[in-house]
């Protein structure tokens, strides 16, 4: 099922990167693995995928030792200050970087450590109360802050769209969610660049493409529903 699930998707991405004129490799399939099982994750894996987001700290921490040394593991569910030190060094990028008090913990963990991080801002652009992130007038006074950050990058931005039925309701989420990062790049702050933009779940990572995503998270799509909501 992983694997006919995983074609259908690739098909959609090439079919959306083409409608866009953008070439295939700038965007990168996160398969959202949180709840299912480590043998789902394998034949993903053996498929070729190798990034993978978790939503929990606890979750990711159990299967990373269990699965291939070269996974790519995305954090990108809310993240706990008081967990930020078990995943430290264990992350290609943490997606879900939602207040100034995580930014310090992230930088002062990975000092600690001595490891270099790299994360995004996450932006609640539809302003839901039940979402996480940065207000996006929020964004522009942290930025002089995260140019002190030694060992944590900022390399993007992330959200999470509401979840509708037509996914041309959140295409102006995601365009302004593209608009922020292009008017942050055009302040040249120091350890912030604005190469990435994590948007775009199962139900609308076409039309997220469309407007300029790079990473996309798809979790239902390819391994089908869960009890637990979906990504």
């Amino acid at each position: 099922m992983v694997s006919e699930n995983l074609k259908k998707v690739i098909e959609a991405v090439n079919a959306a990167a083409a409608q866009s004129k953008r070439q295939p490799e700038s965007i990168h399939l996160i398969a959202v693995s949180k709840t299912k099982p480590t043998e789902m994750i394998q034949e993903a894996y053996d498929f070729g995928i190798r990034d993978f987001g978790e939503n929990k700290v606890k979750e990711l921490l159990n299967k990373e030792p269990l699965l291939p040394a070269d996974i790519r593991w995305h954090m990108i569910g809310h993240l706990q200050t008081n967990k930020v030190r078990q995943i430290i060094g264990k992350t290609a990028l943490i997606h879900s970087i939602d207040s100034l008090k995580l930014l310090d913990t992230i930088d002062f963990e990975a000092k600690k450590a001595r490891v270099s991080v790299k994360g995004l801002l996450e932006v609640n652009v539809a302003g839901e109360e039940t979402k996480f992130g940065f207000a996006p007038e929020e964004l522009f006074p942290l930025l002089d802050r995260l140019k002190q950050y030694r060992n944590l990058s900022i390399v993007g931005l992330m959200t999470v769209a509401p979840n509708v039925k037509d996914p041309e309701e959140n295409r102006p989420v995601f365009q302004r969610l593209r608009q922020l990062s292009i008017d942050i790049k055009s302040k040249n702050i120091d350890n912030v660049s604005m190469n990435e933009l994590s948007m775009g779940m199962t139900g609308d990572y076409r039309v997220a493409i469309e407007e300029g995503a790079t990473y996309i998270r798809v979790g239902t799509g390819i391994f089908g529903t869960r009890e637990t909501g979906e990504e």
